[in-house]
């Protein structure tokens, strides 16, 4: 691949893993599920989050069709599991079930930290930022070149990503602040709404890809 195809190909896939990842569109999400958290744990979450979320997809981009080989896992099943995931977010986010310090029965500090860590992982890290759609996106990338140089080209752009979605989780205290609590609460139950419904799709397009499996 000449240079000027390596830039088509790169622009092409920020392109793609920007609508996947869309950072823009998760800031309110992300808003939501940590408001209640102090500005150190808020870090953490974000840091921790963009972290899982990059070496998953690294190691599918590497690795992707050979362990779905390996364990008989099929796209459709890791789509229609992470739908699955997804809307339990969108409706614990939906009915304001959010955990934080804003609760009427404060947890301790202990609780908090373990609530924030799996809360980077799952659903913050994985399905949200590393879902069905980015992995699959990202080994459809590599596949499509099947050369070192193209694998460490598509891990390196997702690191770009992930460093702006971090960038962006992180000014998005300074946007919090601003926002009166009570349209905050709108936001989160509106971004209750539309996991959900982005949790259907990705059940939808699961189940979808199911029926083709058996056809």
């Amino acid at each position: 691949m000449i240079i000027r195809d390596y830039w088509l190909h790169g622009f092409t896939v920020f392109m793609g893993f920007f609508a996947m990842l869309n950072p823009v569109g998760n800031v309110p999400v992300f808003i939501g599920m940590v408001s209640g958290f102090d500005r150190k744990t808020q870090r953490k979450v974000a840091l921790r989050s963009v972290i899982v979320a990059f070496f998953i997809i690294a190691i599918f981009s590497i690795f992707g069709h050979i362990i779905f080989r390996m364990f008989g896992i099929t796209l459709p099943a890791f789509q229609i599991a992470g739908g699955l995931i997804v809307f339990v977010m969108g409706y614990n986010l939906l009915n304001a079930k959010d955990q934080t310090m804003h609760s009427q029965a404060p947890m301790a500090r202990e609780d908090l930290e373990k609530l924030a860590e799996d809360m980077a992982i799952t659903p913050l890290g994985t399905p949200l930022l590393a879902g069905p759609g980015t992995i699959s996106a990202a080994m459809n990338f590599v596949g499509a070149e099947k050369s070192i140089a193209n694998a460490a080209l598509v891990v390196t752009i997702f690191a770009v990503m992930c460093l702006i979605t971090y960038l962006l989780f992180l000014s998005s205290h300074k946007l919090a602040a601003k926002v009166n609590p009570g349209i905050l609460k709108v936001v989160t139950r509106i971004m209750g709404l539309i996991l959900s419904v982005i949790a259907i799709q990705m059940l939808i397009t699961g189940i979808e890809g199911t029926i083709h499996l058996f056809q």
